[in-house]
């Protein structure tokens, strides 16, 4: 049997891909307000990162207005949203690119300069994360204690992520992953640090799993299995998360979801926990891959710290099916060709990731802008 890299072909869900190089949904802050509306400028950034066969999963974008927790940052649930959006999907797809789009709701991870109203983010339960959040004005100040979400609120907040899936795919996207991983509202629900609750969606295993899956198989029932991925965070630390023993609590939901037959399930390795707020390579952990691929029969996609030749090695050990790639994705648009060639790696600038303008966002150079 022919091991695979990251060059050879593949198919996730209903997509036929020339290679297996991923951008990973990467929060850049420069969607335009009011409104957090995508713009002409994030067309032209997703246009130079797009190749042929390639696939990107778009930045974190809230369900509603409630799940914004950031400044700038876009969303998929207004007829403004959509028409920006729609400017990204063409241009990736003028490329004959692939796109989808990746379902935020920050929950607890939020400040009341969010929110509608000026009100109290939502969580499960009222426990505030020992972290700091950005304000509108990128001010950093510490999280407020959530309001927790009254249990005959749940269905309203699984039709806003079915009404967001659903913007997308009118938006032009090749399909939705839903973010249950980095500490945010999903993950809240699944992890007992953050879920004291005692109705159907709190205590064991099985209920803290529920939302997270009722979320999912109403996204799967409107869009099809084959256009939804999931992004999970086994055993991260990001923004005050974490659960003590993650196998049971992730082997329990893996197993679930993997009856969905979803387009691809998306872990983070432990090793780049964090990474968004801080160069990290945590050593001496588990492979979330390695451990939880034999519970998982469809496309696994592994991200976290990836360069070529460790890309290579997960792939050739079938422990992931594709890997995506985050910051150097931002520093080097035409990643995919630089691993294909063996060529030098851009390096990255931590100062412009969040934010600003086009330094930092368009002008990182292609290997033909290298040369001439």
């Amino acid at each position: 049997m022919t091991e695979n890299n990251l060059f050879t072909p593949i198919t996730i869900g209903e997509l036929s891909l020339s290679h297996r190089v991923v951008m990973a949904p990467l929060t850049r802050m420069r969607a335009t307000v009011p409104g957090n509306v995508p713009n002409e400028m994030m067309a032209q950034y997703y246009g130079q990162r797009a190749s042929a066969g390639g696939l990107i999963i778009a930045e974190a974008s809230q369900v509603s207005e409630d799940g914004r927790g950031a400044p700038c940052t876009p969303g998929s649930h207004s007829p403004e949203q959509i028409a920006g959006w729609k400017l990204i999907t063409n241009a990736v797809h003028a490329k004959d690119g692939k796109i989808f789009l990746q379902l935020w709701h920050m929950g607890r991870l939020s400040h009341q300069s969010h929110q509608p109203d000026g009100k109290l983010p939502i969580a499960p339960s009222p426990i505030a994360a020992n972290t700091e959040v950005m304000t509108t004005e990128f001010e950093r100040v510490p999280c407020p204690t959530p309001r927790a979400l009254e249990t005959e609120e749940i269905p309203d907040l699984i039709e806003r992520y079915v009404h967001a899936a659903r913007s997308a795919m009118e938006a032009g996207f090749d399909g939705v992953e839903i973010h249950a991983a980095n500490g945010y509202l999903l993950e809240q629900f699944l992890q007992t640090r953050t879920n004291q609750r005692t109705d159907a969606y709190g205590g064991s295993i099985d209920n803290r799993c529920r939302l997270v899956l009722e979320i999912t198989e109403a996204i799967t029932a409107a869009l099809g299995s084959e256009r939804v991925g999931i992004r999970l965070t086994p055993y991260g630390i990001a923004n005050d998360s974490g659960e003590e023993n993650p196998m049971p609590l992730y082997s329990h939901l893996i197993k679930e979801l993997d009856k969905l037959n979803l387009a691809y399930l998306h872990l983070i390795e432990p090793r780049a926990s964090g990474a968004g707020q801080r160069e990290v390579d945590h050593q001496n952990v588990p492979s979330a891959a390695e451990l939880f691929r034999p519970m998982w029969r469809g496309v696994l996609i592994a991200a976290g710290n990836f360069k070529g030749d460790s890309a290579n090695a997960m792939l050739a050990a079938g422990n992931a099916d594709a890997i995506a790639f985050g910051r150097f994705f931002i520093s080097n648009p035409d990643l995919p060709e630089r691993l294909r060639q063996g060529s030098e790696l851009n390096p990255y600038d931590r100062s412009t990731f969040y934010g600003g303008r086009e330094v930092g966002y368009l002008d990182y150079p292609s290997l033909d802008e290298a040369v001439s």
